[in-house]
């Protein structure tokens, strides 16, 4: 009779293995990268010019690779004009994933705008600031419908917060009610999209690695930035679902359980995937 293997403990990184000469390179490039690319930016702002939507794209692209985000895609991605896109928000690392697939503007928090670099960056990529306060749910609905009515995609957090990416908070449907109302373009394409970080390195992410891409609680950007760019490399798996409208739904808050029901499955099967 066989004996029963027993199952080696998941292996987790210890900062120790990092390079300071990886994160110094790594943000180095990066930090020039920003700086050569926002002058740009900031003229095709100042022009209106088309191509202002499409820089940030390729400025993301060239941001996962060289801090060693490796993105894999899943589904189809929307081609309706405008889209809101509705994802899970695991960490400020969701910013260039998504920005490096998705021409679109993010909707965030107010207090946003006001953070050193990505407040900045965040101007720059024409995002639409909203105030999660009770009682201002009507204006920040009219802001979005003016970007949607413009063409503009958008792309939505409504978790309201990052976590530790071991699951999916639920949604909230407030800023989903811009669905609710058919604007210029006709019904509203909403795609709910799977964000999970399932690999660092060679290994499989677990709740022990998850940390050095999860940013939550009392952490601060700066070390946390530092902490994974002296590491390896990271799978994100970005998963598309089949985008739906209003009228496939009796409710806001059934279109938002739906929303919710699709990211958490898509997170936890790409989390649960057998290692290659």
């Amino acid at each position: 009779m066989a004996r029963s293997r027993r199952q080696a403990p998941a292996r987790h990184f210890d900062l120790d293995e990092g390079s300071s000469l990886l994160g110094a390179l790594r943000l180095s490039c990066y930090l020039g990268l920003t700086l050569a690319l926002s002058p740009l930016q900031l003229v095709l702002l100042l022009l209106r010019l088309p191509a202002r939507n499409l820089l940030p794209r390729f400025y993301h692209r060239l941001t996962c690779r060289i801090i060693g985000l490796d993105v894999e895609v899943r589904g189809k991605m929307s081609q309706s004009a405008p889209t809101l896109f509705v994802s899970n928000h695991t960490s400020y690392f969701d910013i260039p994933v998504l920005g490096s697939l998705i021409v679109g503007s993010f909707v965030a928090k107010t207090e946003v705008g006001s953070w050193p670099v990505f407040g900045w960056l965040s101007k720059m990529q024409r995002t639409v600031y909203v105030d999660r306060r009770r009682g201002t749910t009507h204006r920040q609905r009219d802001d979005l419908q003016l970007r949607l009515d413009a063409g503009d995609n958008l792309i939505l957090f409504p978790e309201g917060t990052s976590n530790d990416g071991n699951r999916v908070l639920p949604f909230r449907s407030a800023l989903l009610s811009v669905a609710e109302r058919e604007g210029k373009h006709g019904a509203l394409a909403v795609q709910p999209v799977s964000v999970s970080y399932t690999r660092l390195g060679s290994l499989p992410m677990g709740h022990r690695n998850r940390p050095y891409l999860a940013w939550y609680g009392d952490m601060t950007l700066g070390d946390h930035l530092w902490q994974f760019a002296r590491l390896g490399t990271a799978r994100v798996v970005v998963e598309f679902h089949d985008p739906v409208t209003i009228a496939d739904f009796r409710s806001r808050k059934e279109l938002t359980q739906h929303c919710y029901t699709r990211v958490a499955g898509g997170v936890a099967d790409a989390l649960h995937e057998k290692a290659d």
